[in-house]
C-alpha cells in the first residue's frame, strides 16, 4: 500500500489505534478496509473515509484493503466497481488487496445455518411491512413474531429452500433472535437474509438469497483479518449488532472492532448517492462526471487536484461530531495548490475586438508581428518563460471596456491609457458599433516607447489587462460553474435537497479565444487563465476548459466577515 506524502494530523481514531498497538491487541497488528457498495460513483464524502482508512493503516505500518460490500444485486454494477477503484488510485492510494463480500457468500451462509442450529436465528414468513411494524419504536414495545420459536429443523428446511429459489421474493426472510424489547432498535430481531431475484454482477444467478449489510459487514471484516473497522457515525447504533454477530460465531482469527467518526459534509452540496443518481437519470447534469457534481470523477474533470482533497481531509481532523464545512474552505486549499503549480496563460472569454490603429504593417498590408517573453508561473522560477505573439489585431474582455465608465473604473475607456500585459501601453480613441448600438470594436493607439509595459518617462497607469492576438489565437469553449445547489444546506427549507437545485449552475461560453499555447494543454491539466481563474482542459473534448476555481479566495473573505 502507498499513500500521498502527506503528514496526517492526530485524531481520536489514531489515538485509539495507538493504544491498541501499545497494549498488544491483535498482536499489535493494524489492518483497516474501505468498504464501498458498488451502487454509484464515489463522492467527496468518501474521500474522507478513504483518507482515514488508508492513513490510519499507514501510520502504524499496517495494511488497508478495499472490500466491495456487494450484497444487493438490484443496484450494483461492474461499472461502479471499476470507477471506485479508479477514484481510489487517483487519490493516490493503493490497497493491499481487493475483496468482495460476495467472495464470502458460502461462509456467511454456513455461519447463518450455525445460528439457526443453536436457536439464535429463525425463518420468518411474515411480510416486510408486518415485521417493520412489529419492531415497535422508541418507548414502544416490540412484538415477537409467531415464527420466533419455531423448531430449528423447520427454519433450516425453509432456509435451505430459500437458497434453492423455491420461494418468491419477500415471502420469508431469516432473522436473528436477539431481543424484541431492546432499547437499540437494531437488536430487535434484525433481518439477516432476504430473497432477491436480481442478477448479481459477480455471482450471476447462483444465489436466490442475499445477506443484509449488517450480517455481511462484521463477518467479512473477520474473514479478512480487519482489526479496526472504521465507519461513519450513522453506523454507531449498528455497533451492538456488529458485536453480537461476532460474539456468537467462531472466528478464524482476530476479532475486529468498529470505530465511528463524523462524515464529511459541505455547504451547497449533497452526498446522497440516491439523489446524485436522480440528478443523472433526470438529465439535470450530464453524468456522474459532470464538473458540477460532488463526485470524485466530477471533481477530477473540473480540475481539483487529488492531493488538495486529501490534504483538506487530513487538515480538518477527525471527530465524532457531525459538522458541515464551507465548500469555500476546500476551494481555498485547491486555489493555494494551483497557484503554486499551474502554468499561466492568456485567454479571453467574452471577446471584444481591439484594433491598434497606429500599429505598423508590412509590405503586404498585414500587421507586423512582435513577440514577447512572459513568465509561465511567477511562483516557480524553474517553469521559465514562453513567447507570445502580439499584433495590432487583438481581443480583450468585453467587461474591460466601458464607453461611459462608472466611478472607480480604471480599465479601458475613451481617452484612458492602460497596460496590455507584458506588451505596450495603449489608449482608446474611438469605438465601432453595430446596428443595435452595441460596441463591437474599440480603436486605440499604442506608445512604441513602452515595449514591455513601462513608460520611459515614468508615467503610471491604473490597470493592466490581458489580451490575445487574433491571428495567433485558438478557439476555446469555457464552462463557468456556480453552486449546483443554491441553498447552503440543501433541503433545509422543504426537506427535499433536490428542491434547491440551481437552474443556472453552468454557463458555457463558446466564443472564447486563447493564446496558441492553450492548444497544447493535455486533457486534465489545469492552467491559470490570467485574471480569470484556474481552468482544467477537458480530457475528452479538445478546446473545452472547465473553471476549477476563481482567483478570489472566498474562504478568506468569509473568515474575515466572521471575525467581525
Amino acid at each position: 500500500m502507498t499513500k500521498p506524502d502527506i503528514p496526517a494530523a492526530s485524531d481520536f481514531i489514531r489515538d485509539r489505534v495507538e493504544r491498541d498497538v501499545q497494549q498488544g491487541v491483535n498482536g499489535g497488528r493494524v489492518q483497516t478496509r474501505f468498504p464501498p457498495e458498488p451502487n454509484g460513483y464515489l463522492h467527496i464524502g468518501h474521500a474522507k473515509a478513504i483518507t482515514q482508512d488508508f492513513a490510519t493503516a499507514e501510520a502504524f505500518g499496517g495494511v488497508c484493503n478495499v472490500r466491495f460490500d456487494d450484497t444487493n444485486p438490484d443496484t450494483e454494477e461492474t461499472e461502479y466497481v471499476e470507477a471506485i477503484l479508479a477514484d481510489i488510485a487517483w487519490l493516490g492510494f493503493r490497497p493491499g488487496a481487493v475483496h468482495f463480500a460476495s467472495d464470502y457468500f458460502e461462509t456467511l451462509y454456513a455461519w447463518a445455518v450455525d445460528l439457526v442450529e443453536r436457536g439464535l436465528a429463525y425463518v420468518d414468513e411474515q411480510d416486510g411491512d408486518t415485521i417493520s411494524a412489529q419492531r415497535g419504536g422508541f418507548g414502544k414495545p416490540g412484538i415477537e413474531s409467531p415464527y420466533r420459536d419455531r423448531p430449528a429443523e423447520e427454519s433450516l428446511d425453509r432456509f435451505a429452500r430459500m437458497r434453492a429459489g423455491e420461494f418468491a421474493e419477500g415471502a420469508m426472510c431469516l432473522r436473528a433472535k436477539i431481543d424484541m424489547q431492546a432499547d437499540n432498535m437494531w437488536l430487535r430481531d434484525p433481518v439477516l437474509y432476504r430473497i432477491r431475484s436480481g442478477h448479481h454482477h459477480r455471482t450471476h444467478d447462483a444465489w436466490a438469497i442475499y445477506p443484509t449489510y449488517d450480517w455481511a459487514h462484521g463477518q467479512s471484516d473477520a474473514i479478512e483479518g480487519v482489526t479496526h473497522s472504521i465507519c461513519t457515525m450513522e453506523f454507531d447504533s449498528h455497533r451492538p449488532l456488529y458485536d453480537w454477530c461476532l460474539d456468537n460465531l467462531t472466528l478464524p482469527g482476530d476479532r475486529p472492532q468498529q470505530i465511528e467518526f463524523a462524515r464529511l459534509e459541505f455547504t451547497h452540496t449533497v452526498t446522497s448517492k440516491r439523489r446524485l443518481k436522480t440528478l443523472v437519470t433526470d438529465g439535470v447534469v450530464d453524468g456522474w462526471d459532470d464538473p458540477r457534481m460532488p463526485t470524485l470523477v466530477g471533481m477530477r474533470r473540473r480540475g481539483f487536484p487529488a492531493s488538495a482533497i486529501t490534504r483538506f481531509c487530513l487538515d480538518i481532523g477527525t471527530s465524532r461530531t457531525n459538522a458541515r464545512h464551507s465548500i469555500e474552505a476546500l476551494e481555498a486549499v485547491v486555489r493555494r495548490q494551483l497557484n503554486a503549480t499551474a502554468q499561466r496563460r492568456m485567454a479571453v472569454l467574452r471577446p471584444l475586438k481591439l484594433t491598434i490603429t497606429n500599429w505598423p504593417k508590412d509590405a503586404d498590408g498585414n500587421s507586423v508581428v512582435e513577440h514577447f517573453e512572459v513568465t509561465n508561473n511567477p511562483e516557480r522560477a524553474e517553469d521559465g518563460t514562453r513567447t507570445v505573439a502580439f499584433t495590432g489585431e487583438l481581443v480583450i474582455e468585453s467587461e474591460d471596456f466601458a464607453e461611459v465608465p462608472p466611478p472607480k473604473f480604471f480599465r479601458l475607456s475613451i481617452g484612458r491609457e492602460v497596460r496590455l500585459r507584458g506588451a505596450y501601453l495603449v489608449t482608446a480613441t474611438d469605438v465601432v458599433k453595430d446596428e443595435s448600438g452595441a460596441v463591437v470594436e474599440v480603436l486605440a493607439t499604442y506608445d512604441p516607447q513602452t515595449r514591455g509595459g513601462d513608460a520611459p518617462d515614468g508615467r503610471k497607469v491604473k490597470s493592466t489587462m490581458h489580451w490575445v492576438s487574433v491571428p495567433h489565437s485558438v478557439p476555446l469553449r469555457a464552462g463557468l460553474y456556480d453552486r449546483l445547489f443554491a441553498a447552503a444546506v440543501p433541503g433545509e427549507a422543504t426537506g427535499e435537497p433536490l428542491d434547491d437545485v440551481n437552474p443556472d449552475s453552468r454557463e458555457l461560453l463558446t466564443e472564447a479565444r486563447g493564446e496558441a499555447a492553450l492548444a497544447e494543454v493535455p486533457g486534465g491539466e489545469v492552467v491559470q487563465f490570467e485574471r480569470l481563474g484556474y481552468f482544467a482542459a477537458d480530457p475528452d473534448q479538445p478546446g473545452l476548459f472547465h473553471r476549477t476555481v476563481g482567483l478570489r479566495d472566498e474562504w478568506a473573505a468569509i473568515q474575515k466577515r466572521q471575525a467581525k
